[in-house]
Formats: C-alpha cells, structure tokens, sequence
C-alpha cells in the first residue's frame, strides 16, 4: 500500500487498477470558479507587484517588456529575452493556468513549459505563441509534477506533443492525484476536520481551517481533470542537457528544493532562468511536499544568487523578478529557521512551533499561500533536519 499526504489528508494509491484511464468530465467554468474562491482569495491578500510596475524595478534597459503580446487577465504573456516568453499568471482574475510558465522559440522549433492548473491554460499558452511563431513544437515540459503545474497535460497529450518531466513525475502524479480521484472526500478530509476541532488556539484554529480549504479545492479541481502523465521522463543523474531550438539552447537542470521531482530551464546566453517553484516572487516558500528539503533547498538559492547580476528569473509564482527576488526569498528562509531555532533552544516542541512563526514588520506584504503548506511545515523539516521534535 502506497500511502501518500498532501495537506495531512493520507490518501492510498494503490486500491485502484488504472489510473491512467480515468473519464470524469472537467468542471464547467462557473463550477470550476465556485469551487477554487481560496486561490483568488490568496492572491489578493498577497498584495503582488503589479507586472507594469515591475519593469521600473528593474535595471534600466530590461528585456522584460512592459507591454505584454496578450493579456487574458487570468494570465499574460510578456517578452523576457530572444525568443523568451513568460506567462504569468493572476489567479485573483481566473484559475485556468494557476502557475507561471512560459516558451523558447528558435528557428528550428519551440519549448514549452507546464503543463498549468488545466488544459484551457496550456490551451492559453499555445495560442500565445503561435501569435510570435509557427514553428513545430519540439516539447512541452513539466517543472514538477504538483497539480497546478500539471493538470493541463491533457492539451499535450490530444495534441501529440512530447512531454517531458522528472523521471519521478509519472509516478508522483498518480500517487498524489490518481489516489484522490474517486475518493470518499468525507472520509479523506475527516483528519482535516479532527485537526480542526483539536485544535488548542485560535491561531492553529485558523491555520487548520485555512488547510482544510485548500485541500478541498485541490480535491475539487482534480476531481475535475483527465489525468495525463508525462511520456518523456528525464533522468537527473543524466543532466544537465541541452536542447537546441535553432539559434536558441534551452540547458535543462535539476535542483533540490521544493518537490523532490524541480526542473528548470536556463538560457545562460541570455542570462534567463524558468525556474519553476523553486522560486516564489514576492511569496514565502511552499514546502509541504515529502521531499521539500529547506536545507537542499537553500543550496539552491545559493546556486542561483551565483549566477549573472543581471539574470532573469521566471518563478514558479509572482512577478518576474531579478536577482533581488533571490535576495528575498533567501531572506525569508533566513528569517524562518532563525525563528524555528530561537523557539527549538527554548524548547518549544515542533508541533507548537509551525503555528508560532512571526511575521516581521519588514516581511509583512510577502504573501503566505497557507500556513500548513508554506510556513508550518518549513518549521517542522527544519526542526527534523536538527533531529528536534
């Protein structure tokens, strides 16, 4: 029995014989709206930097267009280089692509990057980049395999268009979704609520219950999804490689951090970097997954605050940012673990400590997705890492 947690909620994946074949009908827009409120909830309490004002952020001469080729509202499409696109999303205005993403064009063929929260939002990239371009598509790629990064692979596979990911994809995908789909949600849930009602303060009652939504969206939203899964699987150990476009080199890498499955793609010549959620702009890091490791995770910051002064980071979520976003997001797990250990010296058991993390004055407009994904289990890896309970 394969027994997989996403939220708290233990799910099995193996009671089912196929998982690959499942036929449930997508969720109507109104439905699909109703049922995902907490995302567009989330993104407006994060209080992002509006896109046109990013521009200004950043050094003089930028190649971040401030005129994106299309703006749906949900999401955007912005020039960040030769041949570069980046679509970012705006989940307050619509929940069809969820993540960031984004394309490299050459001559000889194109890159695509994630498959989104659902095949309208690969749907949405494809037509942005048939307005630049004609050219075959190469490959679409998956960052990780998490639903909102995933759960438009459909449009890939009606299409006939390769799809590459992590070699763990595949399998990270049916364990963690196939699992939900056909699920007794009452049941699943039922330690979502439990953690609700047990809950000993106000705080971790907010936590739990803001926990309990999420999951409960994600259910919703996979529920509503044909699942496809990733048919060119790439082996770490193997990378990194480099995929030609035509005038254009995608390097394709893998870095710990954030899922246990992270690609990301640079184009060192042009100093741009896709880095899927190993990057959250403006946001605190989401470290729920059973192989988020905060300590391989800030490694790969390092590797990243390494690179050029004048690089291009596409995260997985935010505005497109500089090096400067990289300086935050290190300052933000500098400011985690140095509150985690404070409270470990005074012992502070970890199960009290992932509710306690205090938001500083000069973090206070850095979104939080949800505690129990973001700040809590941060908490809790960092106090596994020092053999603390």
């Amino acid at each position: 029995m394969q027994l997989n947690s996403i939220g708290g909620v233990m799910l099995d994946s193996t009671r089912k014989g196929d998982h690959q074949a499942v036929s449930l009908l997508p969720l109507s827009r109104r439905r699909f709206l109703a049922k995902t409120s907490y995302f567009g909830a989330f993104y407006a309490a994060a209080k992002l930097i509006p896109l046109p004002a990013l521009a200004a952020q950043m050094t003089a001469g930028s190649r971040v267009s401030q005129t994106p080729i299309v703006d749906k509202g949900f999401a955007s499409v912005r020039k960040v280089g030769e041949g570069l696109y980046a679509t970012i999303s705006d989940p307050s205005k619509g929940f069809q692509t969820l993540c960031n993403g984004g394309f490299l064009v050459g001559k000889d063929g194109a890159l695509m990057i994630e498959g989104f929260g659902s095949a309208t939002g690969a749907t949405f990239q494809m037509d942005a980049l048939r307005m630049v371009s004609q050219v075959p598509i190469k490959a679409a790629l998956d960052t990780h395999y998490h639903f909102d990064h995933s759960m438009g692979n459909g449009f890939y596979a009606g299409n006939g268009i390769p799809l590459w990911a992590h070699a763990n994809t595949p399998k990270r995908i049916v364990e963690s979704y196939g699992a939900m789909q056909g699920a007794d949600k009452a049941v699943a849930l039922a330690p979502l609520e439990k953690a609700i009602k047990d809950s000993k303060t106000e705080l971790a009652r907010k936590h739990r219950e803001e926990n309990l939504g999420m999951v409960t969206n994600i259910f919703n939203i996979v529920n509503g999804t044909v699942l496809a899964l990733p048919n060119h699987p790439i082996d770490p150990a193997k990378l990194p490689m480099k995929m030609d476009l035509g005038g254009l080199t995608a390097v394709i890498e893998s870095y710990p951090g954030h899922s246990g499955t992270d690609i990301i793609v640079r184009v060192p010549e042009q100093s741009v970097v896709y880095t899927g959620d190993l990057l959250f702009s403006g946001l605190y890091p989401v470290c729920f997954d059973p192989q988020a490791t905060v300590s391989g995770w800030r490694q790969t910051l390092k590797t990243f605050a390494s690179w050029d002064k004048d690089s291009v980071f596409v995260p997985g979520h935010g505005p497109v940012c500089g090096q400067e976003g990289i300086a935050l997001f290190r300052a933000l797990f500098d400011d985690i673990e140095e509150q985690a250990q404070k409270m470990h010296k005074a012992g502070v058991p970890a199960t009290e400590a992932a509710d306690l993390y205090v938001v500083p004055e000069k973090h206070k407009n850095v979104g939080i997705f949800v505690w129990d994904f973001s700040i809590a289990p941060a908490i809790s890896k960092l106090y596994a890492e020092w053999g603390a309970k």
